[in-house]
Order: structure tokens, then C-alpha cells, then sequence
């Protein structure tokens, strides 16, 4: 049992339609997704990255501020400590009070630390040779300060963190002259890049919106898919698979009903133009088919005629026969008509020889009658004996064997088992009447079919001849012996009937005919053997 036999809706033209719709819309609205998607966190990650640069200005523009004050000093209380690496860390007031200086490294670094508190970004001073430890520079800052040695003019990237993802962004810091104060006795110069202003920016929260944002996104995608899936289907149901099912129907109906133009699909579009045509086809193959029936039956007709000719020609001298012996007595009856004697010897069988002529004339009459095919229940024994009487004037050197197990009545159509017989008795007849042969018919009834077997040693059939033995007019006889109609006739009829014919053939070893007939009868008998030379 195969998929169709299973799930027989996945293989009709609407589920095929649906499906590949459904998954081009669906491969669509994914790529779009994820387009969507890089197209969105691009855009973050650069504002984000304007972001930082404007931080980074922001965080300049303080420094300088602050190196053009030479540095702030603020009160001294707990927690405010004071920058052992400066020069003059600390001053007292006339009062008393005590104040640290704030550099700008030591500002950049507070105010970090305010922001990372709020949970803003963080940033720090880093330099490849800092002289505090703490000012020491990672990995990806000792990258980023090679670079700008070689000219670059800042860094960023995204890296993964513990707490989500991050955004670094790196630029050079220059000796400003406010600066040669503290750093010129360390050899730095007007515009040398003393180090770097390294930012980290969080955003594990952009990821949570863009998580969301999928999720909202593959819900609007699923329901559209679902609401274009629901509507594709009412479409096609309503314009193409509605009216191609009303158009299978009146296909499924013809030919034994002409289709109803009322029921086909209407309308102005293709299926309308379709059902149209298809309508008017089956006017046309009504005609066809009735004009084909007349030729055909007219052919049956024909052929049977012809068959009729050829056995009247051969039964004449039967005929003949008894109606010379008849005049004789006839005649003798007058010569002598007071001879009562030799009327009582002559009557008799001048009524035999009249019987006798009678008895053939009946057998002719039989086989010439013109019938429709129908069924009814027939001796199919004595009909093949009756025929092969009528052909017994043409088994000149021939044997005939009837091996016949039909001892019941069988529902089949007389008439054209009549000609079916007669027919591929000929043809067997013909392919021996030089050399003599045996002719040998088989039959029998069985699981409700009747089985003919025809089998003669004559002259065969070439094999390239053989699949051309049932095409009309198709003979391989000499000029007057056959009109090329029998076979074909035959194969007809046997199709009309519901059965099949089937020929094997060799040259030189003789042909077998098979005919098989449903009888609507499934008894069983036993076999019979009669042999008549």
C-alpha cells in the first residue's frame, strides 16, 4: 500500500496548490524574517556605535575642560583619596581644609563608575605603557592602540559577555598642550597618542526587545500564513476545484448520459470555455459513436453475408445431392405410375431427401438472420455442433475433434457466438484445405466464462503478420477466398460481449485462436470427447 492508497486528499490537485503556496509564503516570510532581523540588529549595533562616539566626544571635551584648569580639586573626605602618581596631589587651605587634585584620567575614571552604576556604559583610560597598573591595557585594546599606530582612527566590535552582549568602542587620546604639564616629563609631545579611551556599551537589552520582536513577528507570520492558507482554499475551491469536480462528474457520465449544461462550469474564463468545448465534444462523439455502431453493424452484416456465400457455395452439392436422387425417383414414379410397389419404395425417401434440404435451408436461414446482441440461454454445445454441420462441407481431408464439456445451458448472445465460430472455423479451414490437418475446438464453462480453444495444424501465421490479423480488411488469402472482415468482425464481437480473443501462431506448426466469454454462470462440468473425421 502505497502514500496515495493512504492519504489520497495529499494528492489532489488542491492540496498540491496549497502546499507549494504554503511553503513559498512561508520560505518568503522567513528570509524576510530573517532579513528583518541582521537589517534591525545592524542598525542597533551601529547606533549603538554613534553611540559611543559621541561618548567618546563627550568624554573629551570633559578632559579638556579639565586639563585647561589644570586639573579640580575637591574637599577631601572619606572615600577621597588622593592620586599618588601626580605631582602636587594634595593642598591645605588657610582654614584648614584639605583638598585632593582630580586629573583627568582620575575624573574619566569616576564618572565611569557612576555610569556602570546606573547600569549605562562603562569606560576607562588605557594605555600600552600606563603609569598606573590599574590603566593597563586587554588584549582587544593592545589591538586596537597597534592599529593606530598604523594609522587607524578608532575600533569597535561586539563581543559576548556573562551579562550579554556588548558593544567596544575604542579611539586614541592625544597630547593636548594642557597636557605637556604631567606627560611631557614622561617624553611625550604636542600629538602624540599617550593611550586610549576604551567604551563598553551593554546591549543584552536590545537582544531581549529583538527576541521579542521575532517572537511577535513568527506569530504575525504563522496567523498570516494560516489566514492566506484558509483563503487559497475557498479561492481554488470556488474557482478551479468546485468547477473542475461538476466537469469530472459529466466526464464520469458520458457517454452513458449526455452532460447537463446547467450542471458544467459557467462563467467567461478558461474552465467555462473548457466545459463548452467538452460539451460540444460529446455531441460530437455521440454522433460518431452512432454513425460507427451503423457501419459497424452493417460490417457484421457484411461479413456474415460473405460467410454465408462462401458456405453456400460449399453446401450446394449437399443440396445437389438429394434433389438428384429425388428426380430420379420422381421421374422413375412417372414412367411407371401404376407401379405401386415402386411407389412405396420411392416416397419414402424422396421425404428423407426432402428433410434433409430442409434441415440445411433452416441452418443457412439460422445463420443469416440479422439480430441485436442480447443475452439469453442457449445450448452452447449443440449451437457449435450446428455450426460445424454447416462447415462440414468444407472438411475435405480434415479432421475435426470437438472436445465440448457444455452439457447445460449458458446465458450468452447466440447469434454472434454463431459467426465468432464460423469465422475462425474458416480461417482455420482455409489455412489446411491443401495438405488436410486436424482441427481441433475445445470448450468448457468455467467460474462463470465460457472458454473456446481453436486450434489447427495449417500453414501458421508469419510474425509479421500476427498483430496485424485482426485489422479490417487485413487478409493474406488469395482473390474471392476472403474479404479481410472475418477476424476483425470476430475481435468486434468478442468485445461487445465483454470477453477477449487471443491468437498464438507459429509458421508451419498451425494456430491456436482462445475466446473468452462471461457467461454470468458458474457451474462446473465434467469433459466430453467426440471425434468426427
Amino acid at each position: 500500500m502505497n502514500l496515495k492508497q493512504i492519504f489520497p486528499l495529499l494528492f489532489t490537485l488542491r492540496a498540491k496548490f496549497i502546499l507549494c503556496i504554503g511553503i513559498i509564503v512561508s520560505l518568503s516570510y522567513t528570509l524576510l524574517l530573517y532579513k528583518t532581523s541582521q537589517i534591525q540588529d545592524d542598525l542597533i549595533i551601529a547606533q549603538t556605535k554613534e553611540q559611543a562616539k559621541m561618548l567618546f566626544r563627550q568624554i573629551l571635551l570633559t578632559r579638556q575642560w579639565v586639563a585647561d584648569h589644570n586639573g579640580i580639586f575637591v574637599l577631601k573626605k572619606e572615600g577621597v583619596d588622593a592620586n599618588p602618581f601626580l605631582h602636587l596631589p594634595e593642598i591645605t587651605d588657610d582654614i584648614g581644609n584639605h583638598y585632593v587634585l582630580r586629573n583627568p584620567a582620575m575624573i574619566t575614571r569616576e564618572l565611569s563608575r557612576y555610569s556602570e552604576q546606573e547600569g549605562y556604559s562603562r569606560f576607562r583610560v588605557t594605555s600600552l605603557h600606563p603609569v598606573n597598573t590599574a590603566n593597563a591595557a586587554d588584549p582587544y585594546e593592545q589591538k586596537a592602540m597597534l592599529s593606530f599606530k598604523q594609522g587607524a582612527k578608532e575600533a569597535s566590535a561586539v563581543f559576548d559577555s556573562d551579562n550579554g552582549r556588548v558593544v567596544r568602542f575604542v579611539a586614541p587620546l592625544n597630547v593636548e598642550l594642557a597636557c605637556l604639564e604631567c606627560h611631557a616629563q614622561q617624553g611625550y609631545q604636542f600629538g602624540d597618542v599617550i593611550g586610549a579611551l576604551s567604551i563598553t556599551i551593554p546591549i543584552a537589552w536590545v537582544d531581549s526587545m529583538l527576541a521579542a520582536s521575532k517572537k511577535n513577528l513568527l506569530l504575525v507570520g504563522f496567523i498570516s500564513v494560516f489566514l492566506v492558507t484558509i483563503g487559497l482554499f475557498l479561492l481554488l475551491d470556488t474557482l478551479v476545484t468546485g468547477r473542475i469536480s461538476k466537469l469530472s462528474a459529466a466526464m464520469k457520465s458520458f457517454p452513458e448520459k449526455m452532460p447537463d449544461p446547467r450542471l458544467l462550469p459557467a462563467g467567461h474564463d478558461e474552465l467555462a470555455d473548457l466545459s463548452v468545448h467538452f460539451n460540444h465534444l460529446c455531441r460530437r462523439l455521440s454522433q460518431s459513436r452512432a454513425e460507427l455502431e451503423k457501419n459497424r453493424s452493417q460490417a457484421c452484416y457484411n461479413e456474415k453475408m460473405a460467410s454465408l456465400g462462401i458456405l453456400s457455395a460449399g453446401i450446394a452439392h449437399e443440396v445437389n445431392n438429394p434433389l438428384a436422387g429425388m428426380l430420379n425417383c420422381v421421374k422413375a414414379m412417372g414412367d411407371n405410375p401404376d407401379n405401386r410397389e415402386l411407389h412405396q419404395r420411392y416416397l419414402p425417401l424422396i421425404n428423407k431427401g426432402l428433410k434433409q434440404i430442409e434441415q440445411t435451408m433452416r441452418q443457412l436461414l439460422n445463420f443469416g438472420r440479422t439480430e441485436p446482441l442480447q443475452q439469453r440461454n442457449v445450448d452452447a454445445e449443440a449451437l457449435i455442433r450446428e455450426c460445424f454441420e454447416l462447415l462440414s462441407c468444407k472438411l475435405q481431408n480434415i479432421e475435426l475433434r470437438l472436445q465440448l464439456d457444455l452439457h447445460h445451458d449458458i446465458l450468452v448472445d447466440a447469434e454472434a457466438l454463431k459467426q465468432i465460430i464460423v469465422n475462425i472455423g474458416l480461417n482455420g479451414i482455409q489455412a489446411m484445405k491443401e495438405k488436410g490437418g486436424i482441427f481441433t475446438v475445445s470448450g468448457s464453462c468455467q467460474g462463470g466464462q465460457l472458454r473456446l480453444i481453436f486450434e489447427d495444424t495449417g500453414t501458421g501465421i508469419s510474425s509479421e503478420d500476427l498483430p496485424r490479423i485482426f485489422d479490417p480488411f487485413f487478409t493474406t488469402k488469395e482473390v474471392g477466398e476472403g474479404t479481410g472482415l472475418g477476424l476483425a468482425v470476430t475481435y468486434s464481437l468478442v468485445q461487445r460481449m465483454g470477453g477477449i480473443v487471443t491468437v498464438t501462431s507459429q509458421l508451419g506448426t498451425g494456430t491456436q485462436f482462445a475466446v473468452i466469454l462471461p457467461t454470468g454462470d458458474t457451474r462446473e462440468e465434467g469433459h466430453a470427447t467426440d471425434s468426427i473425421s
